[in-house]
């Protein structure tokens, strides 16, 4: 419903069309209820499309689709990033998703018993808000980044595409999870490559049907938030890192990667691992995360961390406000495709519980996705 040509009220407003926006917009949609979906980026799958060429996800397509829509692929299948992106975007045109993309969000506060979001001059109000931006927000690197020599090229993860944007050279990369050793196994093809980081153990990429299906009952709905061996997993996940999927040590000694520890500071220019030793490199590329930025949130409902105290995404101190996908939200697969849409389902649950959804609101249609 319109207020002015600045300022708009709606029931609920969704902050992010990824994968956790588009399918809590799925279940919004089948409660009839009036929502937007606000995404700062010029395309629905942008996020996926602007990570590293050769991406592609460690979970086959049978466990990597959205609710109500399989993905159109051998359910065998590894999917690649571009992939991803086009099945994100079939999927906000086939349930006609109100999506308007280019909308930044500048500050999100209350207002009276709503919330106030402003996006560059224009203003909207809304019962309730679910901040779905994902757990990827703010590339992470180590303040003594900038102590390292000028000619040594620097990247991070999330701005790295494929070795050609690398110079001659040796390659350090740091942070050994599965994004810097998947890194590492290509740009070890032309370059000599290290890798530092300590090993967090690996697993198959494959198992039989029997051991995958309770592989993923374990991680996607036995070990949860709810129950003490469930939290207990979250914290080992948290403090020594996942372990890596489908790569194995005898991987890294034939593509001629050399692990080596983590990297502890900088000397005459040059990174200082942490037994004492001082590679040369002509090139760093940062594999170590992102951390929460939620700066523009104007609410006290923030941990010492960073990420908001939350119980399965209901904020209980900020009645309406809910976060989805943040990193083990509920279980492992919170923040992934294939295990965003049961916490989006109780989060739309949530709402619905605290605010019915007005009769004869229609579905926006396939050409209101702008």
């Amino acid at each position: 419903m319109n207020v002015s040509s600045s300022e708009q009220r709606f029931d609920t407003v969704v902050i992010g069309g990824g994968q956790s926006g588009l399918v809590v917009g799925y279940y919004l949609a089948r409660q009839g209820r009036e929502f937007v979906i606000l995404d700062a980026n010029d395309r629905i799958g942008a996020s996926w499309r602007k990570r590293w060429d050769s991406l592609r996800l460690f979970t086959p397509a049978r466990y990597s689709s959205l609710p109500g829509m399989p993905f159109p692929a051998p359910t065998g299948a590894f999917l690649s990033k571009d992939e991803v992106a086009d099945y994100l975007e079939a999927y906000a045109h086939r349930f006609h998703l109100h999506v308007r993309l280019g909308t930044v969000v500048d500050t999100l506060s209350r207002k009276g018993d709503r919330y106030l979001l402003t996006t560059g001059d224009h203003r909207l109000e809304a019962d309730n808000v679910v901040v779905a931006t994902g757990a990827f927000q703010h590339p992470k690197v180590p303040a003594f980044a900038g102590l390292l020599d000028p000619a040594i090229a620097q990247v991070h993860s999330n701005e790295y595409h494929n070795p050609t944007q690398l110079q001659q050279g040796n390659v350090l990369i740091v942070g050994a999870g599965n994004s810097g050793a998947e890194i590492a196994l290509e740009v070890a093809q032309t370059q000599r490559t290290w890798l530092a980081g300590r090993d967090t153990g690996h697993l198959p990429k494959t198992y039989p049907p029997i051991i995958q299906e309770l592989y993923w009952w374990l991680i996607h709905q036995a070990l949860n938030t709810d129950n003490t061996l469930g939290r207990r997993f979250k914290e080992l996940t948290g403090k020594k890192g996942a372990p890596l999927v489908g790569i194995s040590q005898r991987d890294f000694e034939r593509a001629g990667v050399e692990r080596v520890p983590r990297v502890v500071g900088v000397q005459d220019g040059k990174p200082v691992l942490q037994d004492g030793r001082v590679l040369d490199v002509a090139n760093v590329i940062w594999c170590t995360g992102f951390v929460p930025d939620f700066r523009w949130i104007d609410l006290p409902v923030f941990g010492s961390d960073g990420y908001p105290i939350h119980y399965r995404g209901v904020v209980e101190g900020e009645p309406g406000l809910y976060f989805l996908g943040l990193p083990f939200q509920y279980t492992l697969t919170s923040s992934l495709i294939g295990g965003v849409g049961r916490d989006a389902h109780y989060i739309a649950e949530q709402i619905a519980a605290r605010s019915p959804a007005h009769v004869g609101h229609a579905e926006p249609a396939a050409e209101s996705l702008v």
